[in-house]
């Protein structure tokens, strides 16, 4: 794995008044999350879970907020989440699709298929429609093989996939 390097030293932030991390998101995570492990900072993942679930991302302000709550470091936090895969810093579409390429989709037609999508959509995976509709993403596997190929749409599986059944499935959303 190469490393990336951040320019998060002279970075901007964007800000706004409001916290993402609000009174009542704090108080579920100090009820609910916190009293889980032996320390503040080992509730890390959860925490940022929580942000993303509430705000479908994670922007770098609620990164700052997040760290004085867990009585850390904001680079430590973004260490984190620019590791896992799991963690968006960067707003994501209305529709996140989760593109199965495992070997069994790939045998059974997830090139033809994403490369559909693909123009379709008008961009490639890793990026968002100009609308802010739909994002694309590859992943290895969905563990659905049985019916492959498939992809996540949100959280709702879809499979034995074709082209024309997964435009009408595109086509279907609002």
């Amino acid at each position: 794995m190469a490393w990336i390097a951040k320019n998060s030293a002279t970075m901007q932030i964007e800000r706004r008044e409001e916290p993402y991390l609000d009174d009542e998101l704090k108080k579920m995570l100090e009820a609910e999350v916190i009293p889980r492990f032996p320390s503040r900072q080992a509730a890390t993942l959860p925490v940022l879970h929580a942000v993303q679930h509430k705000h479908s991302w994670i922007p770098y302000q609620a990164l700052e907020e997040a760290a004085e709550f867990l009585e850390t470091s904001a680079s430590q936090l973004l260490d984190t989440a620019s590791f896992y895969d799991d963690f968006w810093l960067h707003p994501k579409g209305r529709y996140l699709i989760m593109m199965c390429q495992s070997i069994s989709c790939e045998l059974l037609g997830q090139i033809d298929l994403l490369e559909s999508i693909k123009a379709k959509l008008h961009i490639e995976p890793g990026q968002t429609t100009e609308d802010g509709k739909f994002t694309l993403m590859t992943v290895g596997c969905l563990g659905s093989c049985g019916t492959a190929p498939c992809a996540l749409v949100n959280e709702t599986l879809h499979e034995n996939l074709t082209a024309e059944n997964f435009e009408q499935i595109l086509d279907g959303l609002e």
